[in-house]
Formats: C-alpha cells, structure tokens, sequence
C-alpha cells in the first residue's frame, strides 16, 4: 500500500574542489559532514535511506521533523571548526508525497521529486516544494521547471536565525505556457474515452486514466495533474469511492483541482466536498458532458482554481 512520506536529499556544493584541496584528508571531513547531519536527523524523527559520496537520502514521517532536521543539519555544518579553514556547504531539498515501500527502501515519483529539489538548491540552502508543509518561515521563489518532473513546482527557501539568506536566483523559473494536465477516474472506459476526446479536442492534455479510486490517487501522485475528473461511484463497492478520492486529492495536492461527476443529484456530498474552500472544486451530473462547450468551460473553470456546482445540485441544497 502507498504511504506518505517526506524526503530530505543533502549534498555538498564543490566537493571535488574540497577533496582536491584536502586530498587524503577529505575522507574525515566526509564522515564528520555525515555524523553531524545524520544526528540532527535522527534527533528530529528522521531515518536515513541511502547514503553515497557525499550525498544523503534521508525519510521523515511528518514534514516539521523534517524541516526541523534540515534546519539543524544546517546550523551545525556552519558552527563546526572544519579543516585547513575549509568551508563546507551542503545543499538541502525536501518534497512530501506517497510512495511504496520495497526492499527496505520507497519507490515513487515522490523520491526523484526531492532530488531535484535538493539539485536546484545551493550550498547553504534548504528548498522545499509547496507539498511540504511547516511551520518555519519561507520566502516563495515561484514555479520551476525541475528535470522529470511533469509539473512545474512551486519553492520555496526556509528562514531560520543562523541560516544563510542571500542566494542568487535560481535558474529556470517563469515555465512556458502548457496545456492544462487532466486524469479521469471512471469504471465505465467507454466514457472515460469519450470525455478524453473531448478534452483532447478542447487542448487538455490527458495524462492518464484509472478504473478505481486506488489507481486514481497513484495516476495523481505520479503526473501531478492539474485537474482530476472523478465518478462519485467507483469499484469496488460502487458507494462513495470517488468523493473519497476526491477528499485525498484535495488533502494532498490543494492546488489540484477536482471535478467529480455524478448520475444523481447528492447535494450532501456536494456540500461536503465543497467544504470551507471551494476553490478548485466542481460537482456536475454526468449529462452535463453532452454539452461540449459547457463541459469544457466547466473543466478549466475549476482547474484554473474556480468553482462549478451543477444548478440541479444548487437548488437541491437546502437554502440554495
């Protein structure tokens, strides 16, 4: 079963111009570089994954530990009296989402995230994607393309007493203009097929499509979409699976926006879903995909972060 998880990938800037300097030497920096980065680990709830060279790869079950580690990995590196007055600056990138466990370590998009993030920081750094929740200060850099990864991913650099400010810019920001990314979730492939047609033909992108609700919330874990279109009933109980899935999606990735579908008029579960922030949230009836134009308006109204409630719904509401 998928479980979430917060990475955190270290290494350090210009280690082969310190292991030219240090020579033989470089050896006890690389293992005081790992003690001291892997206790503030270990001391935040952290456990190590991988280690190789002078990179780290480390796991978090909740996302302030893993703030708070990279917080102290980093102020330690700084306090610590390095050789030769060496300067040591590790690079630090965290990403949240859910993997699978095999072979005592995690397969999924979620791990690679991480790594690019921690690639795109510089020494002295902490990045983190807008998946990673904390309570620390962050200043917002923007959206940026990362390498493999098939949705432009918001950073954002942690602020703590201690920790270095400045930095130049980062590189590659202000990603070109792409056709918005959906996934369809629907057991029936007839109709699956027929709204990815549609959405094709309207300048969507689909990027995948699921039978269930388990393979919906892994089809978004790995395309990041911007859009999810959801039935309310899926297998394998037919009963509320997608308004579930729909809730996960909404929980893990807020600035995905989801558009479920629905055979009949639920207005419980359209206030339920809708929620205290509706933004990015759309609740049709199925016949509404007749309509193209309509349709389609409806699909980039809620990807784009707005709201759609089907007016039969609206006047089921009590109140509405």
């Amino acid at each position: 079963m998928p479980t979430d998880r917060t990475f955190l990938f270290t290494d350090i800037e210009g280690s082969t111009r310190i292991l030219r300097e240090l020579g033989d030497a470089y050896g006890e920096l690389l293992e005081r570089h790992r003690t001291l980065i892997e206790s503030a680990i270990a001391a935040n709830g952290g456990s190590i994954v991988d280690r190789s060279g002078d990179e780290l790869f480390a796991a978090f079950v909740d996302s302030s530990g893993a703030v708070a580690g990279a917080i102290a990995a980093q102020l330690a590196i700084a306090a610590e009296p390095w050789p030769d007055g060496t300067r040591v600056r590790v690079r630090m990138g965290l990403h949240r989402g859910r993997v699978h466990t095999a072979g005592g370590g995690f397969v999924g998009l979620a791990v690679h995230h991480a790594a690019r993030v921690c690639q795109t920081a510089r020494g002295g750094e902490i990045l983190v994607s807008d998946a990673v929740e904390t309570d620390a200060q962050t200043i917002d850099l923007g959206e940026f393309e990362l390498r493999g990864i098939p949705r432009a991913t918001r950073l954002r650099r942690v602020l703590a007493p201690g920790l270095e400010s400045e930095f130049p810019p980062l590189q590659g920001n202000v990603p070109k203009p792409a056709p918005m990314r959906v996934v369809l979730a629907d057991d029936s492939v007839l109709l699956r097929e027929g709204i990815a047609s549609l959405l094709e033909d309207a300048g969507f992108e689909v990027v995948g499509q699921a039978g269930d609700a388990e393979a919906l919330l892994e089809l978004v874990d790995e395309t990041l979409p911007e859009l999810a279109v959801v039935d309310i009933r899926m297998p394998p109980t037919y009963n509320d699976e997608g308004i579930r899935a729909a809730h996960e999606i909404r929980r893990r990735y807020p600035d995905t926006g989801v558009l479920v579908l629905s055979s009949y008029i639920d207005a419980v579960s359209a206030i339920d879903l809708l929620g205290d922030d509706p933004k990015g949230v759309g609740y049709l009836l199925k016949e509404r995909v007749a309509d193209v134009d309509e349709f389609t308006v409806a699909v980039r109204r809620v990807a784009e972060g707005g709201t759609v409630v089907d007016e039969l719904i609206v006047d089921a509401i009590p109140g509405g």
